[in-house]
């Protein structure tokens, strides 16, 4: 039988070559057919003695208290290459119902009603639509939670969620008075609430605007549009380091001062306030930066510097004069004068938190039983430090309160699978802030305490205008990396101390790479860790920029750390290698 192809060649169908492929296709196929049967065959007595081998009793028990952490393989959750899960990890019934009421719905449900609380849904759709850093960031949140509280059971995920939603909270707060306030979202008008808002970078504290919170509100320029949103969505701000960097600003500056510039540059922050107060802390990338918001602003500001260094008692004098003029000058802008009696109230408020802050380090320096993890600890401190008093603060601390006395009352060990007591010391990643949770659940490193939660550690007097104004001043120059990481190295140095007081057996040392302060006192740490025979490891990163060092980057190092110095096996395997890259 003679078949003509398309090309016009003429095959003959019952030629040997023709009918030899012809069997062999046969076989082929029938040794696929066997195959796939066998397969089938051995697939179905895998299963049959997988079923043998199950425990009903460990079934039952995985399922009512969730698998114990060697067990867990919370990496199997992610979907390749991004970090973000397939579903959400099972807890055990307590604490999964725990999470998807008390965390999910609870947040969900509450930050409407923040958004109501505070202007409603149309200032908000309008931010939305108008901020970048708006639509990119804060409709993403509850992912936030999921990498923070990963792994995390019992008490320790009760308390440490409690102190993500008062940051939740506070965030709507301030990004609602921005947009309520905002001229660009009401056609260029000025309204009561633009010309009762005080605006100020986010290194100035709250504190020193507690004279006017009882007719005025005062909301940090550069906390909202930048430093949550790297927490929160490690994307965001790499719009606007690029966007500065393409008017012709070199890549060396720190990237904190390089994003804030950026966001300015683009127009991407509400024009809210009639007044605006910076600062230099803590670098001169930050003095820039200030020119540069004066210049895109355009209206009356008071730059209020703080000391590199704030021994001396004659830099005291001079720092509370340029307090006193900062009240002066809002005085003179806004016409509101500063109350007194506002300001005791307030600050006698704060040393509450303080108080209360005091007592959360000693159960975390003494116990077993602090319940709180470390990304969550140092967000929350920061975060309400820097702000000042707020009514959320306080009813967080009452819940958290409760919690942590019932693990000191109970000795509940609330990080049962700690190796390593861990003091985490610089300035951090902030794309990457939930590395300590990852840490704890990979290999048993328990964040106690960052360095940047021992700021502003200062109570605020309120006997005498005198004494307010000394400390006040004092605390003012106790904020984020002033005092410890450019206050010169004695301050820096306490890092020995704060080894000592925690009872820390372990450093993660993070490594600026823009830092020029930090970076020129790297060898002398270097000296000290082998002069005190103390385990440490160097973290590089920069700081809102995860392209110059990656999360995963950062993981690998602590994993090469772990198993070729310390020689320890990871708790959960599945966690030490994965790309997350595309996450959140």
């Amino acid at each position: 039988m003679i078949y003509k192809t398309s090309d016009g060649k003429e095959i003959n169908l019952f030629s040997k070559t023709v009918l030899k492929d012809l069997k062999l296709k046969e076989r082929a196929q029938a040794a696929f057919e066997k195959a796939k049967t066998t397969d089938y065959k051995q697939k179905a007595a895998d299963t049959v003695q997988k079923m043998k081998n199950l425990n009903a009793k460990k079934l039952a028990n995985d399922f009512i208290y969730g698998k114990p952490h060697e067990e867990r393989a919370l990496g199997t959750l992610y979907v390749g290459g991004t970090g973000l899960y397939k579903h959400r990890e099972w807890r055990g019934v307590k604490d999964t119902m725990y999470y998807f009421n008390m965390i999910w719905l609870y947040n969900y449900a509450h930050m409407v009603m923040d958004i109501m609380a505070n202007g409603g849904l149309i200032p908000f759709a309008k931010g939305t639509w108008r901020y970048r850093w708006m639509g990119q960031t804060y409709l993403t949140v509850m992912h936030w939670f999921d990498r923070g509280l990963e792994g995390m059971r019992g008490e320790a995920l009760r308390a440490s969620a409690w102190h993500y939603r008062g940051m939740v909270n506070e965030s709507i707060r301030q990004f609602m008075r921005m947009f309520v306030a905002d001229k660009r979202l009401n056609g260029g008008k000025e309204n009561e609430t633009w010309k009762k808002t005080i605006s100020h970078d986010e290194t100035v504290s709250g504190c020193i605007f507690y004279g006017w919170r009882d007719r005025m509100d005062d909301v940090a320029l550069q906390m909202i549009p930048y430093f949550v949103t790297c927490h929160v969505n490690n994307h965001t701000v790499l719009h606007y380091i690029d966007a500065i960097q393409s008017i012709g600003l070199p890549a060396d500056p720190c990237p904190m001062c390089q994003a804030e510039a950026g966001i300015f540059l683009t127009s991407d922050v509400p024009d809210y306030s009639p007044v605006v107060v910076t600062s230099n802390e803590a670098c001169d990338g930050s003095v820039a930066t200030s020119i540069l918001q004066d210049w895109f602003l355009d209206r009356p500001l008071f730059a209020m510097p703080q000391p590199m260094r704030f021994d001396d008692p004659l830099v005291q004098e001079h720092c509370q004069k340029e307090i006193e003029a900062c009240w002066k000058f809002i005085e003179e802008q806004t016409g509101e004068k500063m109350n007194w009696d506002e300001y005791v109230r307030q600050a006698e408020d704060f040393n509450k938190l303080t108080e209360f802050e005091h007592e959360k380090w000693d159960v975390a320096a003494n116990t077993d039983y602090y319940p709180i993890n470390g990304v969550a600890q140092a967000l929350y401190r920061i975060y309400y430090s820097q702000d000042g008093n707020r009514p959320i603060w306080h009813q967080i601390d009452k819940k958290v309160k409760r919690i942590l006395e019932k693990c000191v009352k109970n000795q509940i060990v609330t990080f049962p699978k700690t190796r390593h007591r861990v003091i985490a010391w610089s300035c951090a990643p902030l794309y990457y802030s939930n590395w300590c949770t990852w840490a704890y659940n990979c290999w048993g490193l328990n964040c106690i305490i960052n360095m940047d939660s021992l700021m502003f550690d200062q109570f605020l007097r309120t006997d005498t205008y005198e004494h307010a104004l000394e400390d006040l001043a004092m605390f003012n120059e106790l904020a984020p990396m002033r005092s410890m990481a450019v206050g010169g190295y004695e301050h820096i140095f306490r890092l020995w101390e704060f080894m000592e007081r925690f009872h820390c057996d372990f450093v993660v040392m993070y490594d600026q790479l823009q830092c020029k302060g930090m970076q020129g006192i790297h060898g002398m740490f270097e000296d000290e860790f082998r002069k005190r025979n103390i385990h440490a490891i160097w973290v590089p990163h920069a700081l809102p920029d995860k392209r110059t060092v990656s999360r995963r980057e950062i993981r690998q190092i602590i994993n090469d750390y772990m198993t070729t110095v310390m020689h320890e096996e990871p708790l959960d395997p599945t966690l030490v290698d994965f790309e997350d890259g595309d996450s959140w």
